[in-house]
């Protein structure tokens, strides 16, 4: 098509659009500021542990996935979590209960009171809410499922997501999906029955019977190997410094080798962290960086840890705990690494995942990190019965993590599209809009990619148009 395209950041959302957009035909340039791809994936072999230090999996719910991995040739590396996974427990007065996955599960768990399961039942008969997109997930949930299901079920799992506060977290951008079932079927458990079937016209799967997947060295196998395959298309230690308008389109400079470089382009796509974003475009639009810059991301730790098979008390049949905030522990949970795939550990250790910061319990980083790390890996042992130190034990900070669809994230929204609008040729793109999830990423790439090019075809049609047509 001769027409050049310039995708600031080699993380699996840019490098998953540069590749649609590649086979469109475009001629596709990625700026990647460090050596690897892979932006907050990260995958680190130690002593034979696997350890994921950002994502640690993905849900196979747009087709999209499966597809740029067969051309790829990651098949093989492909791996699906074990059945054990579908197992997940929450703690509850020191204890860990599964969440229960069916109707009669739920009647007879002990996670709940026989007062939050008969609150459940009131649910379809719940009105709709006047407060539209101004309106916490805590009091969407609070309202149609009772504050012991917040307490229990949404605390701990919005933890899980977005290591965030639920009473922060805005229900319309951060579950639009939630949110969409009240507005459009006029509660949760009609709407879900009532969406099955045009989600299967989609061709989607949700989030709860999407498969899990990862790949044998780890999820930045995914980024890398795109990043392979595009080949000299992708450019290592290319800072971009900034971004200008010109005649043609755009003019982007970076640093590259000890180097000042430029590329010129027609289109320009970033999908680099909102609070990075923010500072390149400062000089076309201050209001867009206002908006970024407002994007709250906490500090989160990965802590990985490796034990002895023999020296864990309790049954290994699950993907792990999440820790309601009533629970008063200082890590947010953990994944049961070793149980859900293959390669994470040696065969006679077991590996653990541990999530410790988030929205809900940032300050804890003002403490020294070896109390912190002391604190919970003994609260981890006392939860998982196990008496002995870890045999393996490593960890990545993460100074800004998720972004947080907080309350008002509408704003945010629709400024981007605004600024999109307002800049013919620049598009937004990344885990700050359209959600935070692998599948998430993959699903607005190709929503991306489309948009670029239908955006490419209409201002072919204006060149080509006759005078005073």
């Amino acid at each position: 098509m001769n027409i050049k395209i310039v995708v600031l950041g080699a993380g699996v959302s840019g490098l998953a659009t540069a590749w649609l957009l590649n086979k469109k035909g475009f001629d596709v340039t990625v700026l990647e500021k460090n050596k690897e791809a892979g932006g907050a994936m990260e995958s680190v072999l130690e002593d034979g542990y696997m350890f994921d230090r950002g994502p640690n999996s993905g849900l196979e719910t747009v087709p999209v996935i499966k597809e740029i991995v067969n051309e790829i040739g990651l098949t093989s590396e492909m791996v699906y979590a074990n059945e054990m996974g579908n197992k997940r427990y929450i703690l509850r007065d020191g204890e860990l209960h599964p969440l229960p996955m069916s109707p009669p599960a739920f009647l007879k768990t002990k996670l709940f009171s026989a007062k939050a399961k008969m609150r459940l039942f009131a649910e379809p008969f719940i009105s709709r809410s006047n407060d539209g997109y101004y309106q916490s997930i805590a009091q969407f949930v609070k309202r149609r499922l009772g504050q012991e299901f917040l307490d229990y079920a949404i605390n701990p799992f919005v933890a899980g997501v977005y290591a965030g506060n639920p009473e922060d977290l805005s229900v319309a951008s951060a579950f639009p999906k939630l949110y969409e079932l009240e507005e459009k079927y006029g509660g949760l458990i009609v709407g879900t029955i009532r969406s099955i079937s045009e989600r299967k016209k989609r061709k989607e799967q949700s989030k709860q019977s999407a498969k899990m997947f990862s790949f044998l060295n780890g999820m930045q196998s995914l980024p890398k190997t795109i990043a392979k395959k595009l080949g000299e298309r992708v450019v290592p230690f290319a800072e971009v410094r900034s971004i200008k308008k010109n005649e043609k389109g755009f003019s982007v400079s970076y640093h590259n080798a000890g180097f000042d470089k430029k590329i010129e382009c027609d289109l320009l796509l970033s999908t680099l962290p909102a609070y990075v974003t923010s500072s390149l475009f400062k000089d076309i639009d201050s209001n867009l960086a206002n908006h970024l810059d407002a994007v709250y991301h906490p500090p989160v730790m990965v802590l990985y840890l490796g034990y002895k098979k023999e020296d864990v008390g309790r049954p290994l049949d699950g993907f792990g705990f999440l820790i309601p905030a009533k629970e008063k522990k200082s890590f947010l949970g953990a994944i049961w690494s070793s149980v859900l795939f293959p390669n994470r550990a040696p065969e006679e250790a077991a590996s653990f995942t541990l999530f410790i910061g988030g929205s809900r319990n940032a300050d804890i980083f003002k403490l020294d990190k070896e109390i912190i790390l002391k604190t919970v890996i003994e609260e981890f042992q006392s939860i998982m019965k196990i008496k002995t130190e870890p045999v393996h034990k490593s960890y990545r900070y993460w100074n800004k993590a998720i972004p947080q669809y907080n309350l008002g994230y509408i704003e945010h929204e629709k400024y981007f599209d605004e600024f999109e609008q307002n800049n013919p040729g620049i598009f937004l793109s990344g885990n700050y809009r359209g959600g935070i999830s692998v599948g998430d990423c993959f699903k607005n790439a190709e929503l991306v990619a489309e948009k670029i090019s239908k955006f490419s075809e209409s201002e072919k049609r204006k060149e080509n148009k006759p005078e005073g047509v």
